[in-house]
């Protein structure tokens, strides 16, 4: 069960995989793997896609089902969506944006704070990786050429995000904010249909 646990983890943080692809990342054999994916197929876990491989026979890839995200939870989503929903048809959006506006400085100057035992971009980033990792996002720090990539794996507000988008402003705001000697844009988003947010980092040339 620990390795179905481990394949889970996998599909999740590098999307859909060939039974190969899964086998040589966990060191099983090709038929263990192809056990394993086949077992968690059958409790609903994962999925299997078809995709073309050029000449020949396609591809088949698997990846999470619904309930297989779900097994990596939303902090209490459903009852912060009402919250959301409940708030903006009492007291209105302008009321709703105030409210996202204070955590973004809440956890502005807990990030500041935690930040502050780097100087070096890259080892700032690399301690906003961790806060991140340890509030649910499953955060990771690629390398570039132009810089890096910052990912989030997962979204432990997605259900919250999805009521009010504000959210996702108003974290790349917070990025930008705590790294101003970098350039911050938004290169993939969980809400528009991508697997993951993921946030492309440049650091600034100063002449």
């Amino acid at each position: 069960m620990r390795s179905q646990e481990q394949i889970l983890y996998l599909l999740k943080t590098q999307g859909a995989l060939t039974a190969q692809a899964v086998a040589e990342a966990m060191a099983l054999t090709s038929m263990g793997a192809r056990k394993h994916l086949q077992q968690l197929q059958q409790r609903g876990l994962v999925v299997v896609e078809d995709r073309p491989a050029g000449k020949g026979r396609p591809a088949r890839f698997w990846l999470l089902s619904d309930a297989g995200h779900a097994r990596f939870p939303d902090r209490h989503g459903e009852l912060t969506a009402q919250l959301i929903s409940l708030l903006r048809s009492s007291l209105g959006d302008a009321a709703l944006d105030t409210l996202v506006s204070a955590r973004e400085q809440q956890a502005l100057v807990v990030y500041q704070q935690k930040l502050a035992t780097a100087k070096a971009l890259d080892q700032r980033l690399a301690l906003l990786v961790q806060a991140r990792t340890d509030e649910g996002y499953m955060a990771e720090l690629l390398c570039q050429e132009s810089g890096w990539l910052l990912v989030e794996n997962h979204c432990p507000i997605c259900a919250a995000a999805q009521a009010c988008q504000s959210f996702c402003r108003s974290e790349l705001q917070q990025f930008q904010q705590l790294f101003p000697d970098a350039i911050i844009s938004r290169a993939e988003h969980l809400l528009g249909g991508e697997r993951r947010c993921a946030y492309r980092i440049m650091p600034l040339i100063v002449s």
